[in-house]
């Protein structure tokens, strides 16, 4: 976000002065040290609808004029600018005790009658160098956000990819929240586990009934505990009549934006369906 001269140059500057002799000096003193875009008006109740049409990048605004004086020309300004927008407004006062008030209101800075040019020239430089780079950084910022939301779409669809492309390639695809429950299970896994509807966080007592090999789930349980994935995990269970399924288990920890555990997502298929192997 460099700025050159001539962006310094190009800035759009209102002169807003009841007094003609005022905005004949300030423009002189403008265009002579080369800003290309000087406009202005002697008329406060045009300021406002003059900004909203095409924003300007500074105003030199003073603040004794009949009809609608300085304090109520910002308040219009700030009724009618978009929230965060940065209004950068420079007063232009003979009373002194009219600087802290007009800061209050929401000046960026002051000048005092009469003028001392050289003060005028590098306050309005200071001034627009803010503005601009301002408006720089609400653009950047802007850039970053259409990045992120493009990123989050093309995420969203390589996700939808991965899950139709699982579900093709394996028996089931199943997501838990963070306590273990099942939250989106594709594929036949309540009849082929057997599970309760808690899942891999099911008791281990309920969970041995069903005939589940304990050192098995000790071990899945551990590396759930550690928040680590998993890859190829054998579990294998007795049925009642004595026949073994075996099966092989991946999953990968899910976290949110704030790097919370929310839960796992992953997939298995079963390697060693029912045989019957009758108890002697």
């Amino acid at each position: 976000m460099n700025l050159t001269p001539q962006d310094m140059l190009n800035a759009r500057i209102l002169i807003v002065d009841d007094q003609p002799a005022n905005v004949a000096l300030l423009e002189d003193m403008l265009q002579s040290t080369g800003y290309t875009q000087v406009f202005s008006t002697m008329d406060p109740t045009a300021v406002a609808g003059m900004h909203r049409q095409a924003p300007f990048d500074l105003i030199l605004l003073d603040l004794q004029m009949p009809g609608m004086d300085g304090f109520q020309v910002m308040e219009a300004l700030k009724t009618g600018s978009a929230a965060g927008d940065y209004l950068s407004v420079l007063v232009v006062t003979a009373q002194p005790a009219h600087k802290l008030r007009a800061l209050q209101a929401g000046a960026k800075d002051f000048v005092s009658k009469p003028f001392d040019l050289l003060e005028v020239r590098t306050r309005i430089r200071n001034l627009i160098e803010v503005r601009l780079l301002h408006r720089e950084l609400a653009r950047h910022n802007q850039h970053l956000e259409q990045v992120l939301q493009q990123r989050t779409a093309a995420l969203r669809e390589s996700e939808a990819r991965y899950r139709a492309l699982t579900e093709l390639s394996t028996d089931w695809y199943w997501e838990q929240d963070s306590a273990g429950r099942f939250t989106q299970v594709s594929g036949p896994v309540n009849e082929m586990l057997g599970l309760p509807p808690d899942g891999l966080a099911a008791d281990e007592n309920a969970l041995r009934k069903e005939g589940w090999n304990p050192a098995e789930r000790q071990s899945l349980r551990a590396r759930i505990e550690a928040r680590s994935p998993f890859l190829d995990v054998l579990l294998s269970r007795t049925l009642p009549d004595g026949s073994t399924q075996q099966f092989r288990v991946s999953g990968t920890p899910m976290f949110d934006a704030a790097c919370n555990f929310v839960g796992y997502r992953g997939f298995g298929v079963e390697v060693l369906p029912p045989k019957s192997n009758p108890r002697p």
